[in-house]
């Protein structure tokens, strides 16, 4: 799905809405919401008011790491953004050039042997591309302890159209966990982000419950909006049941951002039924495969051409993304993982 608009520049949120002037929180963020193709607009304080008692929010618990590093292949410098950790010990990792800004611009992956030099001695050598899809990330063996690395010498991936560094505290969610391996999410799991403790204690007061799981998310195509990698997920028992109670009474199920989507539905039967589970997931949910748990998404706003927006289409339908996207650019919402939240629920009959 492409939708046929152009962002423009000035609607990318540069910084976190705390940052935008005194006194402001996380949650003060506009909430655009779609029940069908009916568009009504809230701030983000307003989200309990839009939900019922007996509703139920799917949350991810990834913590997201501080993924982005420094390294040089001979004297040229490079940014190695470290994606996800496979089950032989590699990394999947991404190589960028710097753009002398603070950010970073695409290179061309590979080629296989390419040897890059780490902070603290270390290192790590490219040996084959993470799929046949193309060449942007690749499987690394690296010298050291990558998140001990990445601990000392990482920061949090940053895009071009962000004002400056953040951080890591900014990047993580009011319902991140560490996870007891250490892994987390190399990209923030950003619908969440608006949450705080207020909030939720709020909407815990109205009825409305949480299920978390679990989706290390990978390095995101900022230029090539390719589909989703393979992605480490967990949906433990106490959540599948959760769900199938809430899906057999009168509830929703509404997940908080499109990893949690890929998580629920990576372990739905054709019945809908949820069993908890763990490992990989290769789903990618688009409006052919449809959604078999999900009743409604909780979303920030993405660019034209992203492949989430099939997962969004799969959720609410096309006209309702339409009709939504159509009114968040004539509204002014604002884009990206600082920006404005968009929640899609079904048309009231």
């Amino acid at each position: 799905m492409t939708l046929a608009v152009q962002v423009p520049e000035e609607l990318s949120a540069r910084v976190p809405a705390e940052q935008r002037g005194a006194g402001l929180d996380r949650d003060d963020v506009r909430l655009l919401v779609s029940r069908g193709t009916a568009v009504s607009h809230h701030a983000f304080g307003g989200l309990p008011g839009q939900l019922r008692a007996g509703d139920l929010l799917v949350v991810n618990t990834s913590s997201t790491l501080a993924a982005a590093m420094d390294g040089w292949i001979g004297y040229a410098r490079v940014v190695v953004h470290f994606s996800t950790r496979g089950d032989d010990g590699r990394w999947a990792v991404e190589l960028r050039d710097p753009d002398g800004t603070g950010t970073t611009r695409a290179r061309t992956g590979g080629p296989s042997g390419t040897e890059v030099r780490l902070p603290g001695g270390g290192g790590l050598v490219l040996e084959e591309p993470l799929t046949g899809r193309g060449s942007r990330l690749w499987w690394a063996r690296v010298e050291g302890q990558v998140l001990s690395l990445l601990r000392e010498h990482g920061r949090p991936i940053r895009y071009s159209y962000t004002e400056r560094d953040q951080p890591l505290s900014v990047y993580q969610t009011v319902f991140a966990l560490p996870s007891c391996d250490g892994a987390g999410s190399a990209e923030m799991p950003s619908a969440a982000r608006p949450f705080t403790a207020r909030l939720v204690a709020e909407l815990v007061s109205r009825g409305v419950q949480f299920a978390p799981v679990r989706l290390h998310t990978g390095v995101a195509s900022a230029e090539a909006h390719e589909q989703p990698y393979p992605e480490r997920f967990a949906v433990p028992e106490a959540s599948a049941r959760l769900i199938n109670a809430v899906r057999a009474g009168c509830g929703r199920v509404v997940a908080v951002g499109t990893t949690a989507v890929r998580a629920v539905e990576s372990v739905a039967g054709p019945d809908g039924v949820v069993r908890a589970a763990e490992g990989w997931t290769d789903l990618v949910v688009t409006p052919e495969r449809g959604v078999r748990v999900v009743d409604g998404l909780l979303t920030g706003l993405h660019e034209p051409e992203a492949s989430h927006l099939l997962m969004l289409e799969a959720v609410a339908g096309r006209a309702a993304v339409d009709r939504g996207y159509g009114e968040a650019l004539r509204l002014r919402y604002l884009w990206h993982e600082f920006g404005d939240v968009h929640l899609l629920l079904p048309a009231e009959g």
